[in-house]
């Protein structure tokens, strides 16, 4: 019980030996709490993104509350996938689960995006919330096209075994109602709203190795990614033919010397 400590009446040696003991509790006292602390964070990040979980840790679940704001989200998946689970071994298909997770896991942190979901090999990751970010639909088309890379060179082995598989993202840029939904003892943060619609139909149009954008995003990524339109598609659930972007590659970024005019 770090709790306790000795009352100081006097001015002798006992009394330095308890003000001592007290110091030494109060340190205990700090270690502990710091102890509580980061197992607190250690667990909210299994199932919140670092930056929702640091941020809920320092007691800031004002963050949890439903509220409205823009988002770009990122919708991707494997193709053939659902061919490969009823064709492969139980064993086999884990395993392709966890080498694709390990692989695409990373990089949703290193983009600083938030993870709402993945169920199987479908993922759901949002940017701009809860922390604001300048850049979210810049950042949601580099890991998407990031992620397409790394699993391409994942999936060379499983179709050198004969499985036809391959990768497909969707990313929509619009307005969401985003909070904490559950129960008690299980909580998630969700994102509901169009754009979320519009990016998931967006992944299941995109054919293997297509990153699909809409025409919002689009306009925020011109400067730096190489683009063709595939004409306006038509949706489920969407009234009017939506304008998209199939996303071929990111330019190189110019040098600050470079921007300048200035040659090495």
């Amino acid at each position: 019980d770090f709790t306790t400590s000795v009352t100081i009446r006097q001015r002798d040696e006992l009394s330095e030996l308890a003000a001592t003991f007290n110091e030494m509790v109060g340190g205990l006292r700090e270690r502990e709490r710091v102890r509580d602390e980061l197992e607190r964070t250690a667990r909210l990040k299994r199932f919140f993104s670092p930056q929702l979980a640091d941020a809920l840790s320092a007691g800031d679940e004002s963050l949890l509350a439903s509220h409205r704001r823009e988002i770009t989200v990122v919708f991707c998946d494997l193709r053939g996938f659902t061919a490969f689970a009823e064709a492969a071994d139980a064993e086999e298909v884990m395993q392709l689960l966890r080498d694709y997770h390990a692989t695409v896991g990373p990089l949703v942190f290193q983009y600083e995006g938030t993870l709402e979901r993945f169920t199987g090999d479908g993922l759901m990751v949002f940017f701009n919330d809860p922390l604001p970010c300048p850049d979210p639909a810049a950042r949601a088309t580099r890991m998407a096209v990031a992620m397409r890379d790394a699993v391409a060179a994942l999936l060379q082995t499983w179709r050198r075994r004969g499985h036809a598989l391959g990768f497909g993202a969707g990313i929509a840029m619009g307005y969401a109602t985003i909070g904490r939904i559950g129960f008690e003892g299980r909580f998630d943060y969700a994102a509901i709203g169009t754009v979320t619609n519009l990016s998931a139909r967006l992944c299941q149009e995109a054919r293997d190795g297509q990153v699909l954008v809409s025409q919002q995003v689009y306009a925020e990524i011109e400067p730096f990614a190489e683009a063709t339109p595939v004409g306006p598609l038509a949706l489920r659930g969407f009234a009017r033919p939506i304008v998209v972007f199939d996303v071929l590659g990111l330019r190189a970024e110019p040098t600050p010397m470079a921007a300048s005019g200035i040659t090495p």
